[in-house]
Formats: structure tokens, C-alpha cells, sequence
């Protein structure tokens, strides 16, 4: 079959979650409240940190932009699974579904640079106290912001456009409440394994490099803070760290399950579930 050929398939449907008018309705409310408390925190971060000058320094510099992220993340998946919700057809557009593909991507890719930048500050600071101002300067900050936002953006343009050139001539309903790429290429005519393989790669590869720069920077937290001979400055150093590591858990196990070569071993509806956190 030829893969170049234009596609019948125009418009997928995003099953989400099968079930009674009922149940949409009670999640379309449930998603709905947390969406819009996700949207209220994370704007009054980022109004805290703009309007007071005595947080423009790189580790609130850094949380803003964490705010800001997630506020641009959830706005790729949310409305859309909002709008599904009381859709009767749940139907959206090739190229929608390409693009809602490539944002979703590119936010997390950014999210798994963003939280290893963080866990860095975090050892500067515990660990290099007195080098921390003239190593981690606001400016350098920026810099290495503006260099994960550049980098995420880079990672998928060419594995997504090899995906929009495979023939989908149906059926055309992903198993999903996201257009991810397994349910996604489950759909193709034609048996696509080595751009299956090549995204499981790439992202295994982000994921992990990634993971283990964070485990390394908090190992060497964790031995600088078992230093402090006070109680108090012990408990200190490990309740600032404690939020950031409570993240880094939550999204590294999701993803590890749902993107890496691990996620050949998960039924649909796992990876649906795990999804969601």
C-alpha cells in the first residue's frame, strides 16, 4: 500500500470514557472544578512571584515558569476532554488530533527538562550555599529556561510528521481521552514498527537521562542534609525539597509507565488511568 497517499480518514473519535449520559455529566463537573482550581493556583504563583520582587530569584523564577507550564499542559487535553464530555459525536480533526499530539508531547518533554533544572537549584543550593548566588544567576536561569522550552519544542517535529504520513482508512475511534501515539497507530493500514519503536526510544532515552540526573542530584542532597548537625536544619532542608520530590515521584512514574519500552505491557485502559494523574 502506498503510505503517501491521502489519508480517507479526516476526523478521529476520542472514546474517552464509555458510559452513561449520567457519569459524562459527573465528569465533565469534576474535571471541570479541578480544572479551574488547576488554572487559579498556578496564575496566583505566577502573579506572586511577578508582582513581589523579592521572589525574582532563580528558584522562583524557575517555580513560575513550573505554574506556567502546567497551566500551557493542561490547556493541550482539558478542553477538549471537557468538550467530549457532552459531545455526542466526540469527534476531532486529523490535523486537531496531529497537533493536540504535538503540544501534549512537547509540554511533558519540557516538564521532564524543567524539574531536572530544578532538583540542580536544589543542590547548588543545599549543597554550594555560599557559590550559589554567582553560579545560579537569574540571567543563567533564563538562559537554561529558555533552552528547555527551545529543546522540547524540537524533539517530535520529525517522528509526528512520519505519523501523519501513514495511511488511516479506519476504523477511526483512539481508545483514549488524548491523541497518544500507541492507540494513534493502532489505527494506520499499514504496520508502522519502527516509528512504534523509534518514539518508545526517544522518549525512554528523555525519560530516563533525565530521571537519573534528578537521583543524582538528590543523592547528593540527601548526603549534604544528613550533615547538618541540628534536628531543626535537617527537617528544613527536607521540607523544601519535599514538594519538588513529591512531583518528580508522581509525573516520573506516570510517564515511565505510559511512554517508555515499558509501556508495550499495558492494556489501554491502564494507560488511560494513569493518564489522568
Amino acid at each position: 500500500m502506498n503510505t503517501s497517499r491521502v489519508s480517507t480518514v479526516t476526523e478521529f473519535i476520542l472514546l474517552s470514557f464509555p458510559c452513561s449520559s449520567e457519569v459524562q455529566l459527573l465528569l465533565f463537573m469534576l474535571f471541570s472544578l479541578t480544572y479551574i482550581l488547576i488554572l487559579m493556583e498556578n496564575g496566583a504563583i505566577i502573579c506572586a512571584v511577578k508582582l513581589d520582587h523579592r521572589l525574582h530569584t532563580p528558584m522562583y523564577i524557575l517555580l513560575a515558569n513550573f505554574s506556567f507550564l502546567e497551566i500551557c499542559y493542561i490547556n493541550t487535553t482539558v478542553p477538549t476532554m471537557l468538550e467530549n464530555f457532552l459531545s455526542e459525536t466526540k469527534t476531532i480533526s486529523s490535523m486537531a488530533c496531529f497537533l493536540q499530539f504535538y503540544f501534549f508531547f512537547s509540554m511533558g518533554i519540557n516538564e521532564v527538562f524543567l524539574l531536572p533544572l530544578m532538583a540542580f537549584d536544589w543542590y547548588l543550593v543545599i549543597c554550594q550555599p555560599l557559590r550559589y548566588p554567582t553560579i545560579m544567576t537569574s540571567h543563567l536561569c533564563l538562559n537554561f529556561v529558555a533552552l528547555c522550552w527551545v529543546i522540547a519544542f524540537l524533539c517530535y517535529p520529525i517522528p509526528i510528521y512520519f505519523i501523519t504520513q501513514l495511511p488511516f482508512c479506519g476504523p477511526n475511534i483512539i481508545d483514549h481521552f488524548v491523541s497518544d501515539p500507541s492507540p494513534l497507530l493502532v489505527l494506520s493500514c499499514v504496520l508502522s514498527p519502527g516509528i512504534e519503536l523509534s518514539c518508545s526510544i526517544l522518549s525512554s532515552l528523555i525519560i530516563f537521562i533525565t530521571f537519573f540526573f534528578i537521583l543524582g542530584s538528590y543523592t547528593l542532597v540527601l548526603r549534604a542534609v544528613l550533615r547538618v548537625p541540628s534536628a531543626a536544619g535537617r527537617c528544613k532542608a527536607f521540607s523544601t525539597c519535599g514538594s519538588h520530590l513529591a512531583v518528580v515521584s508522581l509525573f516520573y512514574g506516570t510517564i515511565m509507565v505510559m511512554y517508555s519500552c515499558l509501556a508495550s505491557w499495558n492494556t489501554a485502559g491502564i494507560q488511560m488511568i494513569v493518564t489522568l494523574f
